[in-house]
């Protein structure tokens, strides 16, 4: 992650890429919160990117494989199923197991790290940012 981004807030945990070719960049914005999920969406797809909004960690998963996302922006704290617990199941579905995935969450980043199990997230960005930050974030991931 380039200089401006990396702190204490914001952090690529991974080499990850995906490739997008001549495509916008597709991005899955996942929150149990369905007006937050939806302005973020918007404010992305201002931005030049193709967005989609799911409303939970079960409608990540199910959403995710029909939309076929480059990134998912991801929170955490979620009712049923949390941003974990998608994580995990998306890693596991050969249809979206390359797809890069941002943890964005109101946690830290050590607290963050103390409950993921593997490799679920590419990338950590603490919510309360500019959302143009994040928009920078996701471009990271896709060329």
């Amino acid at each position: 992650m380039g200089n401006e981004l990396r702190n204490a807030r914001a952090a690529v945990w991974t080499s990850r890429r995906v490739r997008r070719g001549a495509s916008k960049i597709r991005v899955l914005v996942v929150d149990d919160n369905v007006s937050a999920a939806q302005a973020l969406a918007t404010y992305l797809s201002l931005e030049g990117m193709e967005c989609e909004a799911a409303f939970g960690g079960h409608a990540a998963v199910s959403v995710a494989t029909e939309f076929r996302p480059h990134v998912i922006v991801m929170d955490i704290s979620m009712p049923d199923c949390d941003g974990y617990q998608a994580a995990l199941a998306l890693r596991g579905d050969a249809r979206t197991k390359e797809v890069a995935i941002v943890a964005f969450t109101a946690f830290d980043e050590s607290e963050l790290r103390q409950h993921v199990v593997d490799h679920e997230f590419d990338a950590y960005y603490q919510k309360g940012q500019a959302p143009s930050r994040l928009a920078t974030l996701v471009t990271l991931f896709a060329h």
